[in-house]
């Protein structure tokens, strides 16, 4: 990716981590009725930290890049065990952009363009453990309390980032 959200060459996912190299990365905000969905992320980067609610890359095999919905839909499936027939509509996109932040632990980047969708759910999501060691549902009144110390320490990178643009 460039700095204008356009594909520029492809790049194995890990190497892209390991040097910071921006790529294209996405965001899912799960929500429940009244409450928003925060996963406690299972994941070699950014391990241990909670994440609002999912996010990963969409895939671009030197030709295509995957659509927002498609990787969306897949990682759906694979962390959370939710099919298209259990959304209340498809996902919408909220937003983008750009940030870079250096995880301690793992050693790696993440240097992302990241696209934020909403995805509104007719049930609550069960996480699947090799993804989550958990997840939490925050009522819509809560919200703002992700900005108090005692949550914020605990965010994703990119989740402080979307408070400060109050993206959700």
């Amino acid at each position: 990716m460039n700095e204008e959200d356009t594909v520029v060459g492809k790049i194995e996912k890990w190497e892209a981590h390991k040097k910071g190299i921006l790529h294209r990365g996405y965001t899912a905000i799960l929500t429940f009725e009244d409450q928003f969905i925060l996963q406690y992320r299972k994941h070699p980067v950014f391990d241990n930290v909670l994440d609002l609610s999912f996010s990963s890359h969409q895939l671009y095999d030197g030709e295509t890049m995957q659509s927002g919905s498609e990787a969306i839909a897949e990682g759906l499936e694979r962390e959370w065990g939710i099919r298209e027939s259990d959304l209340v509509k498809s996902p919408v996109f909220v937003a983008k952009f750009q940030y870079k932040a250096f995880d301690d632990v793992s050693g790696y980047y993440e240097h992302e363009i990241d696209h934020i969708f909403a995805v509104h759910l007719n049930k609550m999501p069960r996480p699947n453990y090799d993804f989550a060691y958990g997840f939490l549902a925050l009522h819509k009144e809560n919200v703002k309390s992700l900005a108090d110390v005692r949550f914020f320490t605990l965010l994703a990178p990119w989740v402080h980032e979307l408070l400060k643009r109050n993206l959700f």
